[in-house]
């Protein structure tokens, strides 16, 4: 694993220890790709994290679950709904682009967003999230 996301996961995995309950996470390393994901409890809600570097760019996965109802869903995949929010078509010069948005109502409205780290989510998550 390369040192920028060997040291990204070591600090997602600590954040992730002090923030989540019973965090467990795992690693999958080839030398094109380095995957991390965690899952772990926020009072009621499920979160599961999903980071990957792969070929110098990042991807994130960052989903909050209330009993398999997705709450909110930060990612930066090339989703169909997304890319049509920000370019206003779905066409072959904007395939396969990452477009950071926000999934909510258990995927059925999306929200552009700004690039996230781990960080920026968990402030996220604790300014809009219950933790009882």
């Amino acid at each position: 694993m390369d040192k920028t996301a060997s040291e990204y996961f070591d600090s997602v995995i600590k954040t992730a220890q002090s923030t989540l309950e019973k965090p467990e996470y795992e690693t999958d390393v080839t030398p094109k790709r380095s995957i991390l994901h965690i899952r772990g409890r926020y009072g009621s809600y499920q979160v599961l994290i999903t980071e990957l570097f792969s070929d110098g760019i990042r991807k994130y996965r960052y989903y909050v679950l209330q009993k398999n109802r997705i709450e909110a869903g930060f990612d930066n995949a090339p989703d169909p709904r997304a890319i049509r929010l920000k370019y206003g078509k779905i066409g072959m010069e904007h395939a396969g682009k990452n477009v950071p948005h926000l999934h909510l109502e258990d995927k059925t409205r999306t929200v552009l967003t700004e690039e996230m780290v781990f960080s920026d989510f968990i402030e996220w998550l604790h300014n809009n999230i219950t933790n009882e």
